[in-house]
């Protein structure tokens, strides 16, 4: 059974030589965060035309971010992968701008009825998952989905069980990890998530923690359920405490965050009404607020 905790990641890679005892214990010490945008954010003027998705990472490297996480959607043609030149060009500009590739992601429903489309489904996130290793993203962020009426909920467990399991031998092959973004839809617990996660039982599968994504009576307490599962976030500015859209906490959010040892990317996303420039800004710098001075421009975020 395969349990993403980067604790036992760290130590299995230092037992093995890969570091020092002393580094081991400072790295475990500090969790370091490194803040990215997820490109969704910029969906209403990527889809209008008003920006280009090079434009939308030029401004994402101007406001401080360290890593980008550019959606499949925003790419010529999809759901059709780009051309290997297009990738490339992201790629290269990514570089250029001291960004990093945190992630991408593909449309996806595993919970439907049809089988023809679930199989298309899989094709579709194995071709993705080869644009992710070309572009250089570690993760590929996938759905259970939506499902249909009147079927029950242990037969869709095995539809999605059984299709993430085959997209996961893929992503072993390219080293890419999927990552099962829990988006108010089949999935909408950290229980139901966990579970899937057992069931599919492959090191190269793991959760995309989406903190809108639970509607329960306590969505931090999912939250922390999940984390040793987490290898990416959706930072949102609501949560839903059962399904009454609540401003996110982001101090004790953080606090979940860093008392579980995570060490990785934050990607951040916002949502709704306004112009996504001016949300992102002012969203980035509450969570820079709540991280505190080692989460500025250019710096690695790590705990005092």
């Amino acid at each position: 059974m395969f349990r993403i905790n980067r604790r036992q990641l760290l130590q299995t890679a230092l037992v093995a030589g890969i570091s020092s005892g002393s580094a081991r214990s400072e790295a475990v010490r500090k969790p370091l965060l490194k803040l990215s945008c997820n490109l969704f954010t910029f969906n209403s003027v990527l889809t209008k035309g008003e920006m280009t998705l090079a434009q939308v990472i030029d401004y994402c490297a101007e406001l401080g971010f360290q890593a980008v996480d550019p959606t499949g959607y925003y790419f010529p043609g999809y759901p059709q992968p780009p051309a290997v030149a297009y990738i490339n060009q992201i790629k290269r500009q990514a570089f250029l701008l001291g960004l990093d590739i945190s992630g991408t992601g593909v449309r996806n429903n595993f919970a439907v009825a049809d089988a023809s489309k679930r199989n298309a489904d899989v094709e579709h996130i194995k071709q993705w998952i080869e644009v992710a290793a070309q572009l250089g993203a570690p993760v590929l962020r996938v759905f259970a989905g939506q499902q249909d009426k009147g079927i029950p909920e242990a037969e869709i467990d095995k539809w999605v069980i059984e299709n993430l399991r085959n997209c996961a031998e893929q992503a072993g092959r390219f080293g890419v990890i999927l990552a099962l973004q829990n988006h108010r839809d089949f999935i909408d617990t950290s229980e139901h998530l966990i579970r899937i996660l057992k069931a599919v039982d492959s090191p190269w599968l793991a959760s995309h923690l989406d903190i809108g994504g639970f509607r329960t009576a306590d969505p931090y307490t999912d939250i922390a359920n999940a984390i040793p599962y987490a290898v990416n976030w959706q930072i949102k500015e609501n949560v839903f405490l059962k399904d009454q859209e609540t401003p996110t906490d982001l101090p004790r959010l953080f606090g979940i965050i860093r008392k579980h040892g995570y060490r990785g990317y934050l990607p951040l996303e916002t949502l709704g009404a306004g112009d996504p420039r001016e949300k992102m800004k002012v969203f980035l710098a509450r969570v820079r607020q709540a991280l505190g001075k080692d989460s500025e421009p250019g710096a690695g975020v790590t705990e005092p």
